[in-house]
Parts: structure tokens; sequence; C-alpha cells
């Protein structure tokens, strides 16, 4: 895949980048290894005035940086000046957090005394992609520059401005040379990048597929990995639930981001009591909205990522349809200029469809109808994917107990699943392993190194 800017609302180039050579890539890494001896000694608060000052620039240049998010991906331009001003909220989460959650944690123990001291080990490289391009490299670069690691990146093909963009508000706050380094790579360089001793944790957002190959190169090399992988997550809305607030939640949890999240919304799940009213409301919510340029406040359904995706969507449509399918709303893409596809809604959907099966990466809810509670979690657990999910209820015990028995790693009650700093962030099964955010997150790629005092008995 080249290296270069689309613009999804017209489909055409705005800017191509030459891959890095080899030698150019020892030199990064190299720079990055003796960033890395300085930075790992720094006073944590030092490391904090860093991240302030880049928290302090991507909200100085909110709008500029908004846009450049908008013109390579296609996001609605409210929702990239909320990622930027989300991404700027980890950055101070972790300054103002970092050193607190550095002490060392004392051990209980007998015949002396003992404690955990966390340390950093080295160049962590991050492997991103392009559904939120600054948020989701914010969320593995701010626990690791804190903990004295220091970061390489290898974003996503199609949004190279922002990668760089990156590393400039970096250069800008005044960080050292290698303490944050943007590499355009193609993904088949990743293994060999395993392979360097230096490199000591590798991280990545993105496909099962690239997840895969990813951690079977930092397997064989024996590095750290973390994965967060797609995601088919369910919103259940139990027959008590406020069907209007739900309703509202649901639209926002899978339309956000052109539908284009791990974490969308993308299969509704509702008990048979309220189904129809649910249906029917939750498609007139998405019917008749301004479809238009993604650069105007007004525009509610802008164009997903590329032409590619969309066409991958569209199959994915067209196939559950001819399968049994019933498109309720939408169902293709709009006839204009750019990767412009309809909000839908699926429903009659059985086991075995490609709806079914599949993850929808783009503007498509499934919807289905359960006879009850206990239907709507074996329903939810039926796919192999495990990153999050959303319970509506009024009753708060009886939605929290249908969030015990999902098999996700994040469940959110009468909430649309969000990202916060705040609040650890991973899934399980085929989803990926580890965590982002909160104190879960700083913990990852460092040494959790024990020193054990023993008493000295005098004679």
């Amino acid at each position: 895949m080249p290296i270069q800017t689309v613009n999804p609302y017209n489909n055409k180039i705005v800017k191509t980048f030459d891959e890095i050579s080899d030698s150019i890539l020892e030199n990064k890494i190299a720079t990055a290894h003796n960033a890395y001896q300085s930075w790992k000694n720094t006073a944590v608060k030092e490391r904090s005035e860093l991240l302030f000052k880049v928290a302090e620039i991507m909200r100085k240049r909110k709008r500029e940086l908004a846009e450049l998010i908008t013109l390579e991906m296609g996001k609605l331009i409210a929702q990239s000046e909320s990622e930027i001003e989300m991404c700027a909220s980890v950055y101070e989460y972790y300054a103002k957090n970092g050193e607190d959650f550095l002490k060392d944690k004392p051990i209980e123990t007998t015949g002396g005394t003992a404690f955990v001291r966390y340390s950093p080990i080295g160049i962590v490289l991050a492997v991103e992609p392009w559904n939120y391009p600054f948020n989701q490299v914010a969320r593995l670069t701010a626990p690791n520059i804190i903990a004295g690691n220091v970061v390489m990146l290898k974003h996503a093909s199609n949004v190279p401005q922002c990668a760089q963009m990156i590393q400039s508000i970096f250069e800008e706050a005044g960080a050292p040379e290698g303490i944050f380094t943007n590499l355009y790579l193609a993904g088949k360089r990743i293994a060999k990048l395993a392979e360097d001793p230096r490199i000591v944790g590798m991280s990545l957002t993105g496909s099962e597929a690239a997840g895969s190959s990813l951690a079977e190169a930092a397997g064989k090399n024996l590095k750290k990995s973390v994965l967060e992988l797609g995601g088919s997550d369910a919103f259940i809305v139990l027959e008590d639930a406020d069907v209007d607030f739900a309703v509202e939640k649901a639209v926002l949890g899978r339309f956000g981001n052109m539908g284009q999240a791990c974490t969308s919304a993308k299969r509704i799940i509702v008990v048979e009591a309220i189904a129809e009213e649910f249906l029917q409301k939750f498609g007139t919510a998405i019917t008749g909205l301004k479809v238009g340029d993604p650069m105007d406040v007004d525009t509610k359904i802008g164009p997903m990522v590329s032409e590619d995706a969309l066409k991958t969507l569209e199959k994915q449509v067209n196939d559950t349809v001819k399968e049994g399918a019933r498109v309720v709303v939408g169902g293709k893409r709009i006839d204009r200029e750019g990767a412009f596809f309809e909000f839908t809604i699926l429903t009659d959907i059985k086991p075995g469809m490609t709806a079914y099966k599949e993850e929808l990466f783009g503007p498509v809810a499934s919807f289905f109808t359960v006879k009850d509670e206990a239907a709507a979690i074996a329903l939810a657990n039926d796919t192999s994917f495990g990153l999050g999910g959303a319970v509506f209820s009024k009753d708060t015990k009886r939605a929290v107990n249908v969030a015990n028995q999902m098999d996700t790693g994040m469940v959110f009650i009468n909430e649309s699943l969000a990202s916060r700093p705040d609040l650890p962030f991973g899934g399980t099964k085929r989803s990926g392993y580890g965590r982002e955010l909160s104190a879960l997150g700083i913990e990852e790629f460092v040494n959790k190194k024990l020193i054990r005092i023993a008493d000295i008995i005098k004679k």
C-alpha cells in the first residue's frame, strides 16, 4: 500500500511520501536507542513537563490538527476536534498521574521488607491504525514516555501527515531527538524490526491478520506485545430500559466515526417486548441526515475512510441480504463523488450469515430481537471477538449481573462504550490482549523489578 493521503471526500490523491531506506531506518533506531539511555534517567517531573507541553500545543492547534484528520480519513470535523481534545487529555492524565503510578509498590512479607519498582525497558514500537490517528498513538505514547521508554511509530499508510505531525508536535514541545520517531514503512518490514534487540516491546491496534503477524514476530524474538484488534460489540437493551435514551446511545455508539471503530455497537440486541418500538425509533433517528463535506459542521454523514473500505462493506451487506437478511434502512453506497455509504440497519440475521460472523467496519448496524435476558447474553457471547459491550436497564444491579456474564474486556452500563484516560481499555478472545489507558496502561512495557531487603540478625 502506498504511503499517501487520499481525501475520501473526493478520492483524490493529496500527497505521497517515500518509504525510508534501511540505512535511514538504522540511523533512526540508533538515535532512539541513544535517546533512551538518557531519557530513562530523567526525573519523572521532567517527563511530565514534556507531556503537559504536548497537550498544550495540541489544544492550541486543535482546529488545524482536526482538519488534518478529516482530510486524511474523512472523520466529521466536530468528531475530529473531539479526538484532539481526548488526545490532549490522555497526555495530561499521564503527566498528572505518572509519578504516582510509578511509585514503588510495597509488598507485605516476613523477615524483612520488599517492594516492586517500575523501570523502563527501551524502545517500544507502535503500529497504529487510521481510524483515530492522533488518539490511538497517544494511548501508547503517553504512558511509555512518562515511564522512561521511547517510542517509534509505524502509522497506517493512509494517514502519513498525521503521523509526521505528531513527531513535529513532540519536537515543538522540546522532546530530545529520538524520544518519539515517525517511520514511513510498509507493514511487511515490521517482522524484521522485531529482530532488532534494541526494540524491546511492540504494540498494535488493527486487524486480526495484522495482530497475528506482529504477535508471531514478537513471540519469535521474545518481545513483549500488546494487541487491540477487532470487535463485534453487543449493545443489549433489556425490556425495562428507557427506549428513547437507549436509541440515542445506539445511534452514537454505532454511527460515530462512520461506524469505523473497534468498539462500535455493531450488534444491537433488544428484548422482544420493546424490540418493535426500538427498531422504529432507531430507523427514524438515522433517516434524512445531511450528507456532505466532512469539513462542514452541519454534515452528519461523511465519507468512509477509502473506496476499498466502502467496497468491502458493500459486499458484506449484499452477501448478507442474499443469505436472507432484510434491510430496514439504507443498504447501499450513496450516489455521489467520494466514499459515501448510507447509514444502514440489517435485521433477520441468522447464524452463518456474513453479518453474523464477520466484523462490519462501517455504518451498518446488525439488529437482533431476542426472547429474554438469557437469550441476549447467549447471543452477545456467540462471537470470536471479546472487546466491549453495553447493557441498558433501569435496574443497575440486573445490568451488572448481565455484564458479568459477557465474555468481553469491557462493559458499559447505560452508556455506549467510550474511551477515557482513567478507564482501562482492552479485550479478550480474538480481540487481543493487554491493556491501554489508566494505571494498567503504564504497566505493560515496564520491568516490575522486585527488590527484597532481608533483616540482618545481630549477634
